[in-house]
């Protein structure tokens, strides 16, 4: 069970620094204009409403992206249960998108759907491509 742990709380690791490394690729991307900060909750309403689809299905891909790669290294340290590791980062990353919408409402509600319905699938997915292949 403390491998479990391990595997979930490395897991969470590597999901959060995925997760801000595609934001970070996303700021570069679709840079907010010029003058706006969007670490301003006032501000932030008007650059998100100036961000192309792309910009904001990046974040998507960033939560995605996040709970696959954290689930695929939660899986492969727990071992014993790595569904069960697996699933633990999926559900950070879950609260994480309940904490981001309920902060910031604004978001499309396309964004909150699919950020609260793949990155279970995607853990899960993760950490069946985990399982150690059996010797030929």
């Amino acid at each position: 069970m403390l491998r479990t742990l391990l595997g979930a709380l490395a897991g969470m690791v590597v999901t959060f620094l995925a997760i801000m490394g595609i934001e970070v690729l996303g700021h570069v991307l679709y840079p907010p204009p010029p003058g706006l900060d969007p670490m301003v909750p006032q501000q932030l309403e008007r650059i998100m409403a100036t961000q192309p689809a792309a910009a904001l299905a990046l974040v998507v891909v960033a939560w995605v992206l996040g709970a696959f790669l954290g689930g695929w290294v939660a899986a492969r340290i727990a071992r014993a249960h790595p569904r069960i590791a697996a699933t633990l980062v999926a559900l950070l990353v879950m609260a994480g998108v309940v904490g981001m919408i309920m902060q910031m409402p604004l978001h499309p509600r396309w964004m909150a759907v699919l950020g609260l319905l793949l990155p279970l699938p995607a853990a899960l997915l993760a950490a069946g491509l985990a399982r150690p292949r059996l010797p030929a």
